[in-house]
């Protein structure tokens, strides 16, 4: 039954780690109220939340984090509470949403090595923010779509060699990749379409997984799929991502009931 495969892949989510409540909280506006005016009504989050399994006063004392930090603005309406992302927010999570939410089929395979004038930490730091991963001192690779400094020197990639690959490609995230590729399987083959999943579900569902994903993806920059292993689990998971976003779509806050 559909209700038993959500509740399966849902605590499935659920119990990879870092699901810190605040963080959560994160990338449930983020995904459903990133846009300045959208604004989620108490009610709705704290079904929302409920349905992920976060009693309420955890949930309470995540947003009073949130308030304190300059992400959320609450206020009243009527006895209503309304949370929404501040311009903070807002300009945060529209920042990480191309990473979010791009899909596999933007990734063209042109890549580029860059060999910068200096290698201190400013530089590293600049090189790693402009989308390109560290090979050896000053000497960086990157999607060609990735902007260089003007007086670095750029060399056109080509043929892509296994020692490469495998240098490059982020091997302390790479279990967590390993273990969230066979849930988005798993919610891939259960779930096949979004019929029968409520408004409330898809929410939840959306959320769960762009934390998952979004946890770890930030980590390190996107780079070309040619230039990861073959069947490396972090483009598995960027594909089932995709598909499974494309699948449940983002409700409208109006939609969404208690269970």
């Amino acid at each position: 039954m559909q209700s038993d495969a959500f509740q399966d892949v849902t605590a499935a989510l659920a119990r990879l780690g870092g699901q810190r409540v605040w963080s959560l909280l994160v990338s449930v506006f983020g995904d459903l109220a990133q846009a300045r005016g959208e604004a989620i009504d108490g009610p709705v989050l704290s079904a929302i939340m409920s349905e992920m399994g976060i009693r309420p006063e955890a949930t309470r004392v995540a947003l009073h984090r949130l308030r304190n930090d300059g992400w959320i603005a609450s206020e009243k309406s009527g006895r209503t509470s309304r949370h929404s992302l501040t311009a903070l927010g807002r300009t945060e999570s529209a920042a990480a949403s191309p990473r979010i939410y791009g899909t596999p089929v933007e990734d063209a395979d042109d890549w580029h090595m860059v060999l910068t004038e200096n290698g201190d930490a400013n530089m590293r730091a600049q090189m790693h923010t402009k989308g390109f991963v560290l090979v050896m001192p000053r000497l960086y690779i990157g999607a060609a779509s990735a902007t260089p400094p003007n007086d670095a020197m750029v060399l056109t990639g080509e043929t892509v060699p296994d020692w490469l690959r495998a240098q490059i490609t982020p091997q302390n995230l790479t279990a967590d990749y390993e273990a969230l590729a066979p849930i988005l399987a798993d919610i891939d083959e259960r779930l096949p379409r979004s019929a029968g999943i409520s408004p409330l579900q898809s929410a939840v569902l959306r959320c769960l997984i762009v934390h998952n994903w979004r946890r770890i993806a930030l980590k390190h920059p996107r780079l070309p799929r040619i230039l990861y292993p073959e069947n490396w689990a972090g483009t598995t998971c960027h594909v089932l991502v995709a598909r499974l976003l494309y699948r449940f779509p983002r409700p409208h806050m109006s939609q969404i009931t208690g269970p």
